[in-house]
Formats: C-alpha cells, structure tokens, sequence
C-alpha cells in the first residue's frame, strides 16, 4: 500500500509552511476544503501562486505548495511582478525549484527531505535517473549551479531565504545554519 503524500491541512504543517513561507515575504492562503484555487496550473489540490501568495487547501499535497513557492522565489523579479497562475521559466530553472523544495522540506519539523522525496515520486514527478532522490544525489549539479548563482542557497546547500533579484533579504530572513548542510 502507498502511504499517501503529506498535505496542507495538517495544522503542524500549515503552520511551518506559513512560517517558512514568510521567510520569503511570500503569503500563504489556505482556503476551504473544496473551494476553487486561484492561481492553480495544474488544477486542484495543486497549489496556485499569484505574486507572491501561494493559495493552497487542506488536500494540496505540500509538495505542490513547496514547488509552487520555488518558483516564486527561483523567478527574476520582473515575473514575479506579474506573476499569475504560469510561473513560465526554462528547463534550468524548474531544476532548481525542485531542488529549492526539496531542501526547503528540511526547515519543516516531521518532514525533511527524504519524506519530501517520496512524496514527489507518489505524485509522478519524472527524474531521468528513474526517482527524485537518485536526481538529487546524481545528477542535480545544474539545480545547485543555478540557486548558487542566483544567491538562492550557500555553499554548502542551505537555503539563503532571499528571492532572486532581491536588494535584501525579507525581515527574519536569515540564513538558517541549522538545516543541513550538503557536501
């Protein structure tokens, strides 16, 4: 049997994910069971992004919020000015937001990345290497080359807490040394 994937609603984790998500300066918008999502691609449970608010419900699966926030944060500042509903970007770029929201699942008590891993496998993510976690370890130096680039994590893989194209990080932004590092 499939464990099923882990999901907005969970008090503890709307918490966190506000929590985090506020990090950013990015809003997260939790809406009733079974209303419609502004700002979904993909259509509900997924989550949807309007400028810098992430809308999700109790059954949006907390990958889809942590992607969709990704790419909020991963976007040059001039889309993120318009953003709605297409987050838009290349190839490069989505690699990075996957990356971005696996590291991002570290900052979120009872979650970390390997339960964020298999959680993107549930769902169908596609990976070259045949799952998520083989593309993290084997073949994600683009992702990291990308978020290094871009200011978006550290040497050592940590989240930096800044959107791309920011002049400063969002109040109580700061790095956190206490994710793990990745060597």
């Amino acid at each position: 049997m499939t464990v099923p994937v882990l999901q907005c609603g969970s008090p503890s984790i709307e918490a966190a994910l506000r929590e985090l998500l506020g990090r950013y300066d990015l809003k997260l918008v939790m809406h009733p069971a079974g209303t419609a999502l502004p700002g979904t691609w993909w259509g509900e449970p997924e989550a949807g992004i309007i400028g810098r608010v992430v809308h999700v419900r109790p059954d949006t699966p907390l990958h889809s919020a942590l992607h969709e926030a990704g790419h909020v944060v991963c976007m040059d500042p001039a889309r993120r000015a318009r953003l709605h509903t297409n987050a838009g970007g290349d190839d490069l770029e989505e690699c990075g937001v996957c990356y971005l929201q696996i590291l991002l699942a570290d900052a979120l008590p009872g979650v970390g990345r390997t339960r964020l891993m298999q959680d993107m496998d549930t769902w169908g993510y596609s990976f070259r290497l045949g799952h998520t976690a083989a593309w993290f370890r084997e073949d994600a130096a683009d992702a990291r080359t990308f978020l290094r680039a871009h200011g978006l994590i550290d040497a050592h893989d940590r989240p930096s807490f800044v959107c791309r194209g920011a002049t400063a990080p969002a109040p109580g932004a700061e790095s956190d040394a206490t994710l793990p590092a990745i060597d």
